[in-house]
């Protein structure tokens, strides 16, 4: 519910805070006071068009700022969940009007865009008048409206889960149609390209490993003629390595004669030998790996060749040959199981069409002995609010050969308002007082079924008096009893039946030159004489408060 409302530098009003509760709250005053004003401000705050003729002369920015309370499961916190917004205890919308024209939207002090606020908005208040039509125009709210006097909100979501299982399921066929009529149109191609990579039969990284392999070898016949060189000088005929040992061995012979002297040079020979003989095992190791065999290289060029055509050919990296060569034959594989396939996805997409229609001709059946109730309960608004004369129906159209997530039905409100007359939608046939009046029987009947927490009713009992505004009091009041209501009226019977009463008025200051508007609760001992001022105008006569007391006292009964 709407627990707070501030308005900074709006039009007439300068500054201005009420705190609202739960039933019924009425805001009475006289004509100019600035009711108007009010109600433009809070529907800026949900959303509402901006305008900078709202901003007060001479201001920069004027503000609306509207706290709620809600519950926890309320359609509010799962768009506050959508929007990444921080939720809590109260939910606070804060619109910014600029005067130049621009303004700046806010959801607990985090930007946001306007179509956000404008959903919340949505969800958490109705305002509705004599030439509102927000509420009733779209077709689609009237088929919700039904959904939840029927309680059938399960049943239509589970219809528009089949809509969409439908859905994919047709589009699964329509795909796979068009892959195949493609793969059909290109069989051809796709058998001569398949063969031609089949027998290159490319592999990942393939072109790769050969650059490489190839770079090895030629860099080999560059350095093998070196290599051999350097074995034959240390392990050819002109090596130096026998005559080295056989030194050795001489010096070996005679160690035991004078080992001073031998020691030393008899272990830098052996050092060197030893040295030699690892150069030659290294030298050994090289010419072995540098010996390849000589067509091998031509072989990899012709393979690398071969690759690299291939990719030109087919517009592709080498190293995604294979890959396309695997797509290919999906491809062709499609035109051999397509039929199968596409059979079976046919099966499927009429299996979910069939859900579908059996469940939104259930739906439709349920809507239509729904309406009947509807139908039934509003009527029994309507005398007491002087149309007994005029009939309440709803007009249920569908085509089973269509259809959409809500299942069959166009569902919408339609009126006669005389006998003999032809009915028609309830928007274009009803005028204005009676709209409101059609208006009050819905929510009354909907209240506690699709109905946002918060009504706000902006004079809809003008230009009816007496029982009429007295019936209008009793639902308004009735349904203050499940949701919170504010009304702006001139009717003191409606006025009588509120649970808090907030005077508007118009008061001027700085010398008489500026005026503004306020906003002040009625304590109970003043509500007589407002609501007397109500009945008789600006003179308040004896009849006139005492008239009052009776109504008050006939609303407390």
């Amino acid at each position: 519910m709407l627990a707070r409302l501030s308005i900074r530098d709006i039009v007439l009003i300068d500054r201005l805070d009420i705190e609202l509760a739960r039933g019924l709250s009425v805001l009475t005053g006289e004509t100019g006071a600035g009711k108007s004003i009010l109600l433009d401000a809070f529907a800026l705050a949900l959303g509402g068009r901006g305008d900078a003729a709202l901003v007060r002369q001479g201001c920069e920015q004027g503000q609306v700022t509207a706290v709620f309370d809600i519950a926890r499961d309320h359609p509010a916190a799962a768009l506050l969940a959508a929007n990444d917004i921080a939720g809590g205890d109260e939910l606070i919308l804060r619109r910014v009007q600029l005067a130049d024209g621009r303004t700046r939207a806010f959801v607990n002090d985090q930007a946001v865009g306007v179509q956000a606020l404008r959903q919340l908005g949505s969800v958490l208040v109705e305002i509705h008048g004599q030439h509102d039509d927000r509420a009733l125009i779209d077709a689609a709210t009237h088929r919700s409206l039904l959904d939840a006097f029927g309680g059938l909100d399960h049943d239509a979501a589970q219809v528009e889960v089949l809509w969409l299982a439908r859905q994919r399921a047709q589009d699964a066929v329509e795909t796979h149609r068009a892959e195949v009529e493609r793969a059909r149109r290109e069989a051809d191609w796709l058998r001569h390209a398949v063969g031609e990579l089949g027998r290159l039969a490319p592999e990942p990284s393939e072109e790769t490993v050969l650059a490489e392999r190839r770079a090895v070898m030629m860099q080999s016949e560059k350095v093998a003629e070196d290599l051999r060189d350097a074995h034959d000088a240390l392990a050819g005929a002109q090596s130096p390595s026998p005559t080295l040992a056989s030194a050795l061995r001489r010096l070996e012979r005679r160690a035991a004669q004078a080992p001073a002297l031998i020691a030393g040079p008899a272990q830098a020979l052996d050092a060197a030998l030893t040295a030699l003989e690892e150069a030659r095992i290294q030298l050994e190791q090289a010419l072995r790996a540098a010996d390849h065999d000589p067509h091998e290289l031509e072989r990899i060029e012709e393979r690398l060749f071969g690759l690299r055509a291939a990719a030109r050919k087919y517009q592709s990296p080498v190293d995604e040959l294979a890959t396309l060569a695997n797509r290919y034959a999906a491809d062709l594989a499609l035109i051999e199981a397509g039929a199968e396939r596409l059979d079976a996805l046919e099966a499927q997409a009429h299996a979910a069409a069939a859900a579908f229609r059996q469940a939104a001709e259930a739906l439709s059946a349920a809507r239509r002995k729904a309406a009947v109730g509807l139908d039934k309960a509003v009527q029994a608004e309507l005398k007491p609010l002087k149309l007994e004369r005029a009939q309440f129906m709803t007009e249920i159209a569908g085509d089973p050969e269509s259809g959409g997530p809500s299942g069959f039905d166009r569902v919408e409100f339609w009126v006669r308002t005389n006998p003999g007359t032809r009915p028609g939608p309830l928007m274009k046939v009803a005028s204005g007082g009676e709209l409101a009046r059609f208006l009050l029987a819905l929510k009354v009947v909907l209240a506690d079924r699709g109905s946002a927490p918060t009504l706000v009713f902006d004079e809809i009992d003008t230009g009816v008096g007496g029982a009429v505004a007295d019936a209008i009091g009793v639902r308004l009041a009735r349904l203050s009893g499940r949701v919170q209501v504010l009304t702006v009226t001139h009717a003191p019977q409606v006025a009588a039946r509120a649970d808090r009463h907030y005077l508007i008025s118009k008061d001027a200051f700085d010398k008489g030159k500026r005026v503004a508007t306020r906003v002040s609760e009625v304590a109970a001992e003043r509500r007589r004489d407002e609501i007397a001022r109500m009945l008789a105008g600006a003179e308040i006569t004896t009849e006139a408060r005492a008239a009052a007391e009776r109504l008050i006292k006939a609303a407390a009964g």
